[in-house]
């Protein structure tokens, strides 16, 4: 026997409403009260009905997608940030697609943000072309990385600051020989955490001399690199004390410090960015800066949503705190 599919007239009768307020509490929640999307989704889950969303994408115009821009999907650092992005998108009606921006030419950059490809962007590589993200082409909003001088959202947190943090944790630690490990060159989240270290260490009186900085780029491989620079330098001048502008670059350094007979941190004390996954397991578990990357991915999804709504232009910043996680990596120096 054939059933007929659910309507939207079904489920209105249902909540007791009408199917304008049925379709406004779907595609608007936010313009319905709390008690009638809860009725109107009580009636969707009774009646088993399901939004043809080919059908109002077409209506409105709109793929259906949102396409977020990842610099090295390689990275685990993006993994909480995309499942935040996820989790606000799919309830919403969208696609999450993501695209790795890495190695991608200008003409395939632009294309992204092209309205016939996806409905907005959140980009998470500063150095994405500003070309390709300038207005009346799609609502975009920034997470993480930001692009210098793009008139679009940003959700973030303060990078020097928390930077600021970490050395200010060595030095209460009686550290006074700090080194740091960059991000990559003209990187905007390299540039502010470098800027954090210098303020940390002028504000103490400390010199920040050029044989404490050791180029990364915010890799595993760059971090083993950086602690062969640092191995081969004098013992008695060396920092005592270093704090990576990444997680992955500090598991590298750890190790290969490790692998040369010396001790984290007996012989160095070792600060991370990032918090990812790996970091509280390994030997020895690695004090860090936490960032909150589930919520940004949230926040950054959620602005996004409200520009297609067309309740939001802002280009103003959302800044997230963050905490200063401290593991066995980092410990008093050693007189």
């Amino acid at each position: 026997m054939k059933h007929d599919r659910p309507k939207l007239r079904d489920v209105a009768r249902l909540a007791g409403v009408s199917t304008a307020t049925v379709s406004r509490a779907l595609s608007n929640p936010d313009m319905v009260s709390e008690d009638t999307r809860a009725a109107v989704h009580a009636a969707i889950e009774a009646t088993g009905y399901r939004m043809n969303l080919a059908a109002r994408n077409l209506r409105h115009q709109r793929t259906g997608g949102i396409v977020a821009l990842v610099p090295n999907l390689a990275n685990p650092f993006f993994s909480q940030i995309l499942s935040g992005i996820a989790s606000v998108l799919g309830p919403a009606g969208y696609n999450l697609l993501v695209a790795d921006t890495t190695g991608a030419g200008p003409d395939l950059l632009l294309d992204y943000a092209e309205p016939s490809r996806a409905d907005g962007l959140i980009v998470l590589d500063g150095n994405f072309p500003m070309v390709a993200l300038e207005p009346g082409r799609v609502p975009v909003v920034q997470a993480c990385e930001w692009v210098p001088g793009l008139p679009a959202a940003r959700v973030k947190i303060d990078n020097r600051a928390a930077a600021g943090v970490a050395v200010g944790h060595l030095l209460d630690l009686g550290h006074r020989r700090i080194g740091h490990v960059t991000g990559p060159a003209n990187n905007v989240l390299t540039e502010a955490r470098i800027g954090g270290v210098r303020d940390r260490l002028a504000e103490a009186g400390l010199p920040f001399p050029d044989e404490a900085v050791y180029q990364g780029d915010f890799s595993l491989d760059s971090g083993r690199q950086a602690a062969g620079q640092w191995l081969t330098q004098p013992r008695d001048s060396r920092p005592t004390a270093v704090f990576l502008a990444s997680d992955a670059m500090a598991c590298g350094f750890i190790g290969e410090v490790q692998r040369h007979g010396l001790s984290v941190p007996g012989d160095v004390s070792v600060v991370g960015f990032d918090d990812i996954e790996l970091i509280a397991h390994i030997a020895p578990p690695l004090t860090t800066i936490h960032q909150p990357r589930a919520e940004i991915g949230r926040l950054a999804a959620e602005r996004l949503l409200a520009q297609l709504r067309g309740e939001s232009q802002a280009d103003g910043d959302t800044i997230l705190p963050v905490e200063l996680l401290i593991r066995a990596s980092t410990a008093p120096l050693a007189i």
